[in-house]
């Protein structure tokens, strides 16, 4: 059996109707156990991705994450108990498990102060 090539299949396509096409997708469907609508899904799914960027910059309420202790753990943690209102131990725990979420649903403001507070005494922290 020869192969038909791609322009020669389109020229096929072509003289068929959309009646003559939905038929021709059904059963290609049924023939190969695939379906037709992956595409879509992904379309969409490449949409949603969209609106999360969207989200993104609409954001008000950020969290404060430890990434790092630096050198000067003890202050490190001395930060962590300034700001919240845990005590030694489970600041040091907040500490010693990172990454660890310092504060949460915190405004911008407040993120980017905790922040500055933390890297000046050598942790590293993400905002998120």
């Amino acid at each position: 059996m020869a192969t038909m090539t791609t322009e020669e299949l389109l020229g096929v396509f072509e003289g068929m109707t959309v009646l003559e096409l939905k038929e021709f997708l059904d059963a290609f469907e049924e023939h190969f156990d695939v379906t037709a609508a992956a595409p879509m899904a992904m379309a969409v799914a490449a949409g949603d991705g969209a609106g999360a960027e969207e989200a993104a910059e609409e954001q008000t309420e950020f969290d404060v994450v430890l990434t790092g202790s630096g050198d000067k753990k003890i202050q490190v943690i001395k930060e962590v108990r300034a700001m919240t209102s845990l005590g030694l131990k489970e600041a040091k725990a907040v500490v010693d498990g990172l990454p660890s979420t310092v504060l949460e649903a915190v405004s911008k403001e407040e993120a980017g102060a905790a922040k500055e507070k933390i890297e000046a005494v050598g942790g590293s922290v993400e905002i998120r």
